[in-house]
């Protein structure tokens, strides 16, 4: 066994927003190999999703990401609909477009969070500020449509919660006529500037079979050229009802993945324009009283690529079982690759270009003797995990 350095980034850093430990394995700058250790922010929301109220549960959903908040819900409320017959059969037209609005203005204040974030990490913190300031006016939108900022509490089952009021469309259209000039300016920022392409490009590069071998999802494997996403693959809201592209780019490094994100808020901004001339009036809400005993599953391509979630009903209130996979799972584990050949410089930037949330990403395992006798409670699994704590600090130290 070779002997190199550890250097840990984490748990707690000032490029996590979350907490996580990657352990990069280095032989003078270069990394050589990466240890991703999860675990540390574990809230059981599949678990306290079998407690609750089947109406209840986009509330508790939705506070998996605060980033792509509706993400996690509005594929919750298609996982049940699919239970009852499909999107398009159960929920009325007008609350298509408002699902389909709300979607995409959360992707453009996601890849606006992630664009300032990687503006920052790499002491570009001209870009951090601009997008922060940007961001005020997508925020501003959510509010006006929903009344929050963010966890917008807009989706359930059979439609959505709050209707958008026609005195409020042309503020929509003139907020998003503001927005364009903002993003051509990232987008000659990034694109004109030497310094940024010197510092992004040829850094932490997927190639396409790599993405495929680590199912990597999301704006990570388009950028790699990897032809998927969700909303054209398997449409959902009104997406199918508008104009509009795919972004592909095919280097695969952490340049690549900056212009996929900036080109598809022009996407996002051309859809949410269409939804809000080609929404018809009508009913918001199909009101659904039951749900039947069934299984069912729901996709949407979040900011981060695609959401997943399964659910099991017996007929009750509740659910048997709910099961979510979010994009950040598959798209962290990349780093395996991404992030070795290069230097210590460049994993900051490499770790933070999958745009990942590290809380969705947490999962625990329960193991049961024959006789169903947990082997491990609670308070076990607190005192192994902080077992493996001590036990990497006493090898860092060595």
């Amino acid at each position: 066994m070779s002997h190199n350095v550890i250097v840990p980034i984490g748990p707690y850093h000032p490029l996590l927003e979350e907490p996580e430990l990657f352990q990069l394995h280095v032989e003078g700058e270069k990394v050589v190999d990466i240890d991703i250790i999860i675990g540390y922010s574990h809230r059981g929301i599949e678990q306290l999703a079998e407690t609750k109220h089947l109406d209840q549960i986009p509330f508790l959903v939705e506070r998996i990401c605060g980033i792509c908040s509706s993400s996690h819900p509005y594929t919750y409320v298609l996982a049940v609909e699919d239970i009852l017959g499909g999107e398009k059969a159960v929920v009325p037209e007008r609350a298509l477009y408002i699902r389909t609005i709300i979607d995409e203005l959360q992707r453009i204040h996601s890849h606006l969070l992630w664009l300032g974030l990687a503006g920052h990490f790499i002491g570009y913190n001209t870009v951090w500020m601009w997008a922060w300031k940007y961001r005020e006016p997508v925020l501003d939108m959510f509010e006006m449509i929903t009344g929050n900022r963010n966890n917008y509490a807009m989706f359930k089952v059979g439609g959505v919660r709050r209707d958008i009021k026609d005195e409020d469309v042309p503020v929509l259209k003139k907020a998003l006529d503001e927005l364009v000039p903002a993003l051509d300016l990232f987008r000659g920022a990034v694109m004109d500037d030497p310094v940024i392409q010197a510092r992004l490009k040829n850094v932490g590069i997927l190639t396409k079979q790599q993405c495929i071998d680590w199912c990597v999802v999301g704006p990570t494997a388009r950028a790699s050229g990897v032809n998927i996403d969700v909303r054209r693959d398997e449409p959902y809201g009104a997406v199918d009802r508008l104009d509009w592209k795919v972004i592909i780019e095919k280097d695969g490094d952490v340049y690549a993945k900056t212009i996929v994100r900036i080109l598809e808020m022009y996407e996002s901004v051309r859809m949410i324009r269409q939804c809000l001339d080609k929404m018809p009036q009508g009913e918001i809400d199909a009101k659904v009283a039951d749900i039947p005993a069934g299984e069912g599953i729901g996709r949407v391509e979040a900011p981060r690529g695609e959401c997943f979630h399964y659910i099991k009903t017996d007929g009750t209130n509740r659910p048997v079982r709910l099961k979510v996979r979010a994009p950040s799972f598959m798209n962290v584990a990349s780093d395996k690759v991404g992030a070795v050949g290069g230097t210590i410089s460049d994993a900051t930037i490499t770790l933070a270009a999958v745009d990942p949330c590290y809380c969705c990403t947490e999962r625990v395992a329960v193991i049961n003797k024959p006789d169903n006798r947990k082997i491990m409670n609670g308070w076990d699994l607190i005192k192994m995990s902080q077992a493996k704590t001590n036990k990497i600090k006493e090898e860092m130290k060595q």
